[in-house]
C-alpha cells in the first residue's frame, strides 16, 4: 500500500501503556487492511510531552503517514483512553474496520 507520494504506508498506533484497546485497534487495522501487508509501529506515551511531540489524543490514536485521519478539529494532546463513535453514534474504544478502510484509501 503507497501514500500519494508513492512511497510505502506508515501506520503508527500511538497508546498509553496497557491501553486495553492496542490490541483492538491493531485487529482492526489488519482486517482493514484485507490481507495487504503494511507494518504497524506500535509506540507507548507515558506522559503529556510525549502526546504532544506525537500528536496523541487519546490512546489509541492511529497516525496514517503521521496524520490522524480521526482527529476532531481543536482536540489537545492526551495520553487519557480515546473514544471513537460508530455509524450509529455508540462509543467505541478503536476506529472501526469501515472508518479504518476509508481512512487507508
Amino acid at each position: 500500500m503507497t501514500n500519494p507520494e508513492g512511497s510505502a504506508m506508515r501506520i503508527t498506533v500511538l497508546t498509553v501503556p496497557g491501553c486495553p484497546n492496542a490490541a483492538v485497534v491493531r485487529e482492526r487495522i489488519t482486517a482493514a487492511l484485507a490481507g495487504r501487508h503494511v507494518p504497524v509501529n506500535l509506540v507507548e506515551v507515558s506522559d503529556e510531552a510525549g502526546a504532544a511531540r506525537w500528536g496523541m489524543t487519546g490512546s489509541p490514536t492511529v497516525l496514517l503517514d503521521g496524520v490522524d485521519p480521526f482527529a476532531a478539529a481543536g482536540t489537545e494532546p492526551s495520553v487519557s483512553c480515546r473514544l471513537y463513535r460508530t455509524a450509529d453514534g455508540t462509543p467505541d474504544g478503536a476506529p472501526s474496520v469501515a472508518d479504518l478502510r476509508r481512512a487507508l484509501r
